[in-house]
């Protein structure tokens, strides 16, 4: 089987690596395409994945929509020569499009509730399967598919993820308390009129936190001067070691948010988004805590950092919510190898996916 896999955001890479090595190992022929963003690229490359460099995009929604022309020329040129037997993407309009027109099928993945209107007309009519989390809002219809863990199960399930100790590489001694804080840029198309964390909040938690913590920001965007001292400098694949090994975690990222929940870390998400399906999930069990706006996440996390045995408990949180999760790796490819057949059969009963627990 030849499959093209379209990769759109750094998180792309790590929902489809593990599958990329299954399929490939199984005598698959993998394609991959991706945008020129530099986190994306390194990622790609951290991995040994050759890969098809589609262009950057823009930031900006006319800009978008005239990268959409040139991303579609491009990705069809790739697989006119490629010749794909499916087509893979988290919801990319790109593939789906170019599926399209090969008149091949295509299967999304999707988690993220706020782009369904968009998806509606730039990706699903195009789309012949769309994979879900269980804890997804909305009903997509026929198409849809849903599977019992989040997205982020698919590079943190435990028979894929195990954590490195990094204290060398972040400077810290053994066993030395640290927080992660993570900023995001805005600049995604569903991002447009939302806000996190102001910056006076940025500063007084820092102010709050430095006190008991080693402190490390993660950001998207540039930081400002005051902030520098903080910026944590680690190889991106090994983001997720970092953070499993982390006391606490507060950001304005939903992925780092619901990473955090699958590796025992409690983490503070700080977004004006309605929340997501699997982030309602992961409140629910006691292991993210979602605020709109910067009010209230300064008492909260002064509280919060009181707690006695915090991190040891949200372990405990992880593991219980955890229990009766699917390996979505081990899904995913059986899905893609078995297609139609297997769309056929998990409508006709959903719980077989209990195979690939």
């Amino acid at each position: 089987m030849r499959i093209l896999i379209d990769i759109g955001h750094p998180g792309h890479v790590h929902y489809f690596k593990n599958a990329i090595h299954i399929l490939r190992e199984h005598g698959h022929e993998v394609k991959i395409t991706a945008r020129n963003k530099k986190v994306i690229l390194d990622l790609l490359k951290s991995f040994n994945f050759d890969f098809y460099n589609r262009g950057k995009g823009s930031d900006s929604l006319l800009g978008k929509l005239f990268y959409m022309i040139i991303a579609d020329f491009r990705l069809l040129k790739v697989a006119l020569k490629f010749k794909p037997d499916i087509f893979l993407s988290f919801s990319t309009a790109y593939a789906a499009q170019v599926s399209s027109i090969m008149r091949k099928p295509h299967i999304a993945l999707t988690d993220t509730e706020h782009e369904d209107k968009m998806l509606s007309v730039f990706t699903y009519p195009f789309t012949s399967a769309i994979i879900t989390p269980e804890s997804y809002l909305n009903d997509l219809g026929e198409k849809q598919i849903r599977f019992n863990n989040v997205i982020e199960g698919l590079y943190l399930h435990k028979d894929l993820f195990i954590p490195e100790s990094l204290e060398q590489e972040l400077g810290i001694q053994k066993d030395e308390k640290y927080v992660i804080i993570r900023f995001v840029s805005w600049n995604a198309h569903h991002d447009f009129g939302h806000s996190g964390l102001d910056l006076q909040t940025k500063r007084d938690l820092i102010e709050l936190l430095k006190k008991e913590y080693k402190i490390f920001i993660s950001s998207e965007s540039d930081l400002p001067e005051e902030f520098q001292e903080f910026k944590i400098n680690i190889a991106p694949e090994k983001m997720h070691s970092v953070l499993a090994h982390a006391h606490l975690f507060i950001g304005e990222s939903a992925t780092m948010s619901s990473e955090s929940a699958l590796l025992g870390t409690p983490a503070v998400y700080i977004n004006s988004l309605p929340l997501m399906g699997y982030l309602k999930f992961e409140q629910e069990q006691g292991l993210v805590k979602h605020f709109k706006s910067s009010e209230g996440v300064i008492a909260y996390v002064e509280n919060l950092i009181r707690e006695k045995n915090l991190k040891e408990n949200s372990q405990i949180r992880s593991e219980r919510m955890q229990k009766g999760f699917i390996n979505p790796t081990k899904f995913l490819v059986w899905f893609l190898e078995n297609y139609p057949l297997s769309f056929k059969e998990l409508k006709s009963d959903p719980n077989y996916q209990n195979n690939f627990a």
